[in-house]
């Protein structure tokens, strides 16, 4: 495995591991997405990158407590994952946003958002103001009390951001979080993301390496399952060189490490 100092290494000279990650193994049906992966990752933005069925999702699934591990070991904020009562304290602090989630079409934004909260355990009198805290982040304050089913893509994206953050995670997990927004807010998600990073551990599945570049201070590569690199922004472009498939200096750096990875892989 390629590797490069990592900016959550630093980081966890002073705060703990959010997700540590031995050997795990994680399937997806009968099909083993999640191979033997070690991962690290403390406060700040990370940026999870791989092509398609590189396991992307699997692993937020699973670090998200959804699917249980096949093997291996993994620990998040300082707890196991396998026991019950470690698995209920783990998700009153986390926030996840999986890839397609599901609503009630008559819940209002604030309604949805509310009970999100509600299934997080938070106490009854801090919600409200969470809630308007949590809409007014993703730029939904006007259609806080609009119905799910009248949104547009995007708006229906940012409802979802909005209810992962409503308990100021300690743990965010986001799976392909900027889907259907313009250019715009993309902007505005970036700057929230820098804002979330600053005290607790967010980890970005994407497709969008200038996303990354632009938002995280820490870069993941994954692929067949495994870790393939991890280091920030700045070491993932200098991995490329002019030749390389891509339209940034970040871009042909990923290409470059996932051309380098399959060449050792064959080998």
């Amino acid at each position: 495995m390629m590797r490069a100092v990592s900016a959550a290494e630093t980081a966890a000279t002073v705060h703990p591991w959010a997700i540590h990650a031995e050997a795990l193994r994680v399937r997806a049906g009968r099909h083993l997405a999640v191979n033997g992966l070690d991962l690290a990752l403390s406060t700040g933005v990370h940026g999870l990158l791989g092509p398609n069925g590189a396991g992307k999702t699997t692993l937020i699934r699973a670090l998200a407590t959804v699917l249980a591990p096949a093997g291996g070991q993994l620990t998040l904020l300082g707890r196991s994952v396998g026991g019950r009562s470690d698995l209920r304290s783990v998700r009153r602090a986390l926030g996840y946003l999986p890839q397609h989630f599901g609503f009630y079409p008559r819940f209002t934004v604030r309604e949805f958002v509310g009970y999100m909260a509600w299934l997080k355990e938070m106490h009854k009198a801090d919600i409200p103001a969470a809630v308007q805290r949590a809409v007014d982040r993703v730029g939904l304050t006007a259609k806080a009390d609009a119905r799910m089913k009248t949104l547009s893509g995007g708006m229906l994206r940012r409802a979802g951001i909005a209810q992962a953050i409503v308990n100021d995670p300690q743990l965010l997990l986001l799976d392909e979080p900027t889907v259907g927004l313009d250019p715009e807010q993309r902007l505005d998600f970036r700057e929230l993301l820098r804002d979330l990073g600053t005290d607790s551990c967010v980890l970005v599945s994407t497709h969008l390496v200038e996303d990354v570049v632009a938002a995280c201070t820490d870069v993941v590569v994954v692929n067949e399952g495994r870790l393939v690199w991890q280091g920030t922004p700045d070491a993932l472009a200098a991995q490329g060189a002019k030749g390389d498939a891509g339209d940034s200096p970040a871009e042909r750096g990923y290409s470059a490490l996932l051309r380098r990875q399959r060449m050792e892989a064959a080998r």
